[in-house]
This record gives structure tokens, C-alpha cells and sequence, in this order.
């Protein structure tokens, strides 16, 4: 299973990839904007700046919603560095800009997918990842987990290349379940891949081992 830093933050993401255990990087305008990041150059010197610290794919958002605007914003971004992933929204028009950049060789990410029907036209289209967001279906008391296992469902029936990347992952409860039923990538804060790390009788025990060792040095 893929580890994805959801965040604009420079620093998370050099801690998260320091960690040893990052293989990409996902963005969007509203993660931008709590950086303080605007404006076009900004916003490209700051997908590079990411780039420049990670080794995997960063999904880059477009912001247009018309095929024409996606296409042009879509290729400026993708020109930017090889790991740039464009991210595309599950709209009409974004289904036809993801089967064009498919075309191309240009990597995508289909994203705001809150049902089966919308992650199987996405691979139909081609798309590289596509990103079911579990925890805004958790929100309306829908079943985040029950959409991936779905999704799995299909792209196994079918034989799917494209990607499940579960989006609006809050805890590791849903990184756990998520990596149960097999999806291919996760995408959360820092704060849910480093909850793995935590165990009180990791804690306890390493305490103890400590404390024995001392003692030992002590005689």
C-alpha cells in the first residue's frame, strides 16, 4: 500500500518523507490556500518546491471546469516535472479531459468520487488514481469503507489498472480498513500515517527495557 501526504505544508512532507515511508503527495486548492499560497507563479514555484523533496507522484489540481480550460491548465502542470499527477474533478468534462491526457501519457487523478458509477467511468476514461473520499461519506453517515471495497470489486472484475487512492482519510482506522480490503494507495494528514507508530506497550515496554538496562549499568 502506497503512503500519500495530504498537504501543501513543506515541512510535513519532508517529515513524512525523512520517515522513510512516503511514496507521494496530494494537493488542493483549499490545501494551497491554508498555506497562504496564491497566485499562479506562487502556486507553481510551490508543486515545485514539493517535487524537489519528494521521490513519488504529487497531484496537482486544476482549477477550470470546462474541457478546453482543463486541457490547457492540464499540460502546463504535467510540463512542470515528471511526478506531477493532474487532478481532475468527477464532472462531465473531467471525464473527457481524463480520457485526452490518458491519450497523452499524462498521469491523472480523479477526484471528488463518492460512488461505484463514478469510479468505473473514471477507469473507463483511464485514470491513474481515483479518489474516493471516505471520510465525507463517514460524515453524512455513509460508508466510506463499503465504497472502497466496492470500487475493489470492480477494478478486480475487470482487470482495472487505474488506482484506488481513498482521499479524506481521518484515522488510522480508516488507513487500517482501507489497507484490508486493498486499496492501492492512501492519502491522509501526517497525523495518521505517524498514529501507526503508537502503542501504549510499545511504550511501556521500551520504558522497561530502559530502566532494566540502567539498573544493570548501575551495579
Amino acid at each position: 500500500m502506497k503512503f500519500f501526504i495530504d498537504t501543501a505544508n513543506l515541512a510535513q512532507i519532508k517529515e513524512a518523507q525523512d520517515l522513510g515511508v512516503l511514496d507521494g503527495v496530494t494537493t488542493n486548492p483549499s490545501l494551497m490556500a491554508k498555506e497562504g499560497i496564491s497566485g499562479d507563479e506562487n502556486v507553481i514555484n510551490h508543486y515545485k518546491a514539493i517535487c524537489a523533496i519528494v521521490d513519488g507522484d504529487v497531484s496537482a489540481e486544476v482549477i477550470a471546469t470546462t474541457y478546453d480550460d482543463m486541457i490547457k491548465e492540464g499540460e502546463a502542470l504535467a510540463a512542470l516535472d515528471s511526478k506531477i499527477v493532474v487532478k481532475v474533478p468527477m464532472i462531465k468534462d473531467g471525464v473527457k479531459a481524463i480520457k485526452y491526457f490518458s491519450s497523452k501519457g499524462i498521469k491523472t487523478n480523479c477526484t471528488l468520487v463518492f460512488s461505484a458509477g463514478q469510479a468505473l467511468l473514471a477507469a473507463k476514461a483511464g485514470a491513474t488514481y481515483v479518489s474516493p473520499f471516505i471520510g465525507r461519506l463517514d460524515d453524512i453517515s455513509v460508508d466510506g469503507l463499503g465504497l472502497i471495497e466496492d470500487i475493489r470489486l470492480i477494478y478486480d472484475n475487470y482487470g482495472f489498472s487505474t488506482q484506488i487512492l481513498a482521499a479524506s482519510v481521518r484515522h488510522s482506522a480508516h488507513l487500517l480498513g482501507c489497507a484490508k480490503i486493498g486499496a492501492d494507495v492512501m492519502t491522509g494528514p501526517l497525523s495518521v500515517i505517524t498514529s501507526l507508530l503508537k502503542h501504549p506497550l510499545t511504550d511501556s515496554g521500551l520504558a522497561q527495557f530502559l530502566a532494566d538496562h540502567a539498573k544493570a549499568a548501575g551495579k
